[in-house]
């Protein structure tokens, strides 16, 4: 019996639309997790939303606050699996696992926000944990950041960087159109 197709959409939320962020890539990220997501809720099959959570007051995840929400372009519907996480993993100190394995999840396809922080964390640990995980690399974007030594490293090279980290050792990596054409 073939197993459950899951899709995985982490920390849509609107803190990532604050200014604090900076400089980001893949502005269609959102529209290409949509694709997805209407294609997924069409065939009925499994969606999980992961929110990140945080209990600071001040912090752009607040629970308190606008920024916790999950944007309304990929919001969830009621029947929807919603996990909160309070580390960039959305395995670790949530039921996401337990639900995996419950529901008989052969597949799953990571996307969501950002690359090198919630969303490679969570591929990296999905492919450990023995899941058929796909990363669809145009369903995520990063933002530039410093590195150890102070130097910027823009968005477009972060999530590029961040995507090869895990292609072919965690997941397979393909564009929101490959994936489309492949593998449904």
């Amino acid at each position: 019996m073939e197993g459950t197709k899951v899709l995985v959409i982490i920390d849509v939320q609107k803190a990532f639309n604050h200014k604090k962020w900076g400089e980001r890539n893949n502005f269609h990220a959102e529209e290409n997790i949509k694709k997805v997501l209407d294609i997924w809720r069409d065939k009925g099959w499994e969606v999980v939303h992961v929110q990140h959570l945080s209990e600071k007051p001040g912090s752009v995840f607040y629970y308190k606050e606008d920024g916790f929400s999950i944007k309304d372009i990929v919001a969830p519907l009621n029947h929807e699996k919603v996990i909160t996480k309070t580390v960039n993993s959305a395995f670790i100190g949530t039921n996401l696992n337990e639900y995996l394995k419950s529901i008989n999840t052969d597949k799953v396809v990571v996307t969501g926000l950002t690359t090198p922080h919630c969303v490679s964390t969570t591929t990296r640990m999905s492919g450990n944990l023995g899941y058929d995980t796909y990363l669809l690399s145009d369903a995520t974007a990063a933002f530039g950041m410093k590195d150890h030594n102070g130097e910027y490293i823009d968005a477009e090279t972060i999530h590029n960087l961040s995507l090869a980290t895990v292609h072919n050792e965690f997941a397979t990596v393909l564009n929101t159109q490959q994936f489309i054409k492949s593998i449904l």
